[in-house]
């Protein structure tokens, strides 16, 4: 029989073979839905986390896109309680009762979602229903600056140079070697390119793998001082739910700037630090009555999903 041509695809896949993160749990499915709640989970999200706290009780909760689209935001944001980045939440919800907890079949229609972007709708098209399209996810973009020497940021040549590397004859195994290749080896600070199936060819290896891509201007992140107000009344504590796109749905406590016109009872200081900012916050207690607020006993604070911040303001306040 003649031998396999060697070819970077080949290569690839034969250590995709031997090294590959064949026991993840979404790789052991063609559901759409348990493949697409992986996509978004993973975006901004570590693996380890995702695997530990969050895939398998979401799952648990909403076996099925269905069980998402028929259930309250409330619940979904629950759920989604300490995973961060809300806006994924509100967009699953959201798609899961515009196609009436079906995903379409198509690269096309899927895009059209809410939430569910070119790498996430091919993601979803490769893994559960086999069509030859690449993936974008960070670690492939880095694997691919590398190894063809891209050194801006440039999104439509990276999607051309995604199109010229995919094996179109193997997709899913091909996007899931990509992925575990820039996780495993093709890494961010230490590349471990002795160990690259794509070291041959690699033009980042020749050179400075670590100059692909060229680096982001550092940008300071701002922290915001705030007074974080627990109002009581009657033993009840008042909240409001949040409007602004980072944390919409979810309840928390007031926000105020610090004034010293505010009164109440320090109870501590806690902070929390976000993706762009961070907020270094007085907690005081505050005890009346006040319009506009919604009023909830302590127990009842278990079922709302409230920020990671707004927790660590609720435990401050339990520790008085």
């Amino acid at each position: 029989m003649r031998p396999m041509q060697k070819t970077p695809q080949t290569s690839l896949l034969k250590w995709y073979a031997r090294r590959g993160r064949h026991t993840l749990p979404w790789r052991n499915t063609r559901d759409p839905y348990r493949i697409y709640l992986s996509e978004i989970m993973l975006q901004q999200t570590q693996v380890a986390t995702v695997l530990e706290r969050f895939y398998f009780p979401f799952l648990e909760k909403f076996p099925t896109l269905l069980h998402v689209a028929q259930a309250p935001l409330d619940e979904v944001l629950k759920q989604w309680e300490g995973l961060g980045y809300y806006t994924r939440a509100r967009n699953l919800h959201h798609t899961a009762q515009a196609c009436k907890g079906q995903l379409p079949t198509t690269i096309e229609a899927l895009i059209a979602l809410k939430g569910i972007g070119r790498s996430t709708a091919h993601a979803i098209g490769a893994f559960a229903f086999g069509i030859a399209v690449p993936i974008l996810d960070a670690n492939v973009r880095r694997v691919l600056h590398r190894y063809f020497g891209i050194e801006s940021r440039d999104e439509k040549g990276l999607w051309a140079a995604a199109y010229a590397l995919l094996d179109t004859q193997h997709p899913y195994e091909y996007n899931q070697a990509m992925m575990d290749l820039g996780a495993m080896v093709c890494i961010k600070s230490t590349p471990k390119c002795d160990d690259c199936p794509l070291h041959e060819a690699c033009i980042g290896k020749e050179s400075n793998p670590l100059a692909y891509p060229a680096p982001k201007p550092k940008k300071s992140a701002p922290t915001h001082h705030l007074a974080l107000l627990v109002y009581r009344h009657e033993g009840r504590l008042g909240l409001v739910q949040r409007t602004t796109r980072l944390l919409q749905g979810l309840w928390g406590f007031v926000q105020a700037p610090i004034d010293n016109a505010i009164e109440g009872v320090y109870l501590g200081r806690v902070s929390h630090q976000y993706s762009h900012f961070g907020i270094e916050g007085e907690v005081r207690l505050i005890d009346g009555w006040v319009e506009g607020l919604e009023w909830f006993e302590v127990e009842a604070l278990e079922t709302l999903a409230l920020s990671t911040l707004d927790h660590k303001i609720l435990a401050c306040y339990l520790a008085q």
